[in-house]
């Protein structure tokens, strides 16, 4: 089975996966499964993809695997910044949204925040788009959530060009697209592991969701843009609870 770290309970022994759908046998859900052995616990956070061996006797998930989600075959340098899981989540001077609103992650104190990196000129579509889109989906399932996507090109992402971008997405106040000088981005990026370089006329990045809970700490990070809109949605409705 493959799926995303929702939440982990050391006490109990059981991890809460969001998993894929197996075909013929079992959709995609939300389900507890007591690990085997209980200490593969140790290593997951919420937001990790993994993948593991179902026994259905007991419902345990055996020979857990984390998936690292690289983009890369070498290893990139890791923020100096970045935010261990339960850390509370700075401002960061600058930042403005698509309607020239400063953006400060302290004012969303009290919702469940969604963060995500993109570019508007982004030519893959299995990157940027495929991530705006899962967030046009979370936008539509969980209303009441926060949604704050952050221009990795700053210099041509204006707030005008973000706002004629977000009305292709249909964005309403809940769904935010913030831009502000690159030094900000850069280091609101790295907050959350994100990294990103100019590469031949693109912009070269890693690709990270975090999740933000009620209390203005860092509850998950989802690396990559290849998981499910779905296992998106079920990481806020987790914190919503």
């Amino acid at each position: 089975m493959q799926g995303i770290v929702i939440e982990v309970d050391r006490a109990q022994g059981v991890v809460v996966v969001s998993h894929k759908p197996i075909a013929g046998f079992m959709p995609a859900m939300v389900m507890p499964f007591h690990a085997d052995p209980p200490a593969t616990l140790d290593a997951l956070k919420p937001g990790m993809r993994i993948s593991f061996d179902l026994i259905m006797a007991g419902s345990k998930a055996r020979n857990i695997r984390i998936d690292s989600g690289a983009i890369a075959d070498f290893k990139i340098p890791e923020p100096a910044n970045r935010l261990a899981l339960g850390s509370v989540v700075p401002d960061i001077a600058g930042l403005i949204d698509q309607q020239g609103r400063i953006v400060r992650f302290s004012a969303f104190r009290g919702a469940v925040v969604a963060v995500q990196f993109i570019y508007t000129r982004c030519p893959l579509p299995d990157v940027c788009p495929r991530q705006a889109a899962q967030f046009a989906y979370v936008h539509r399932k969980v209303p009441e959530a926060q949604l704050l996507t952050f221009t990795l090109d700053p210099t041509y992402d204006t707030p005008a060009v973000l706002a004629d971008y977000a009305k292709r997405w249909r964005s309403s106040d809940n769904w935010r697209f913030v831009t502000g000088d690159e030094d900000g981005i850069r280091e609101t990026g790295g907050l959350f592991g994100v990294v990103f370089w100019p590469d031949d006329g693109v912009i070269t990045h890693t690709s990270a969701t975090a999740i933000i809970g009620k209390d203005g700490c860092l509850k998950a990070v989802v690396q990559g843009s290849s998981h499910r809109a779905e296992q998106l949605a079920d990481l806020i409705r987790n914190q919503l609870r």
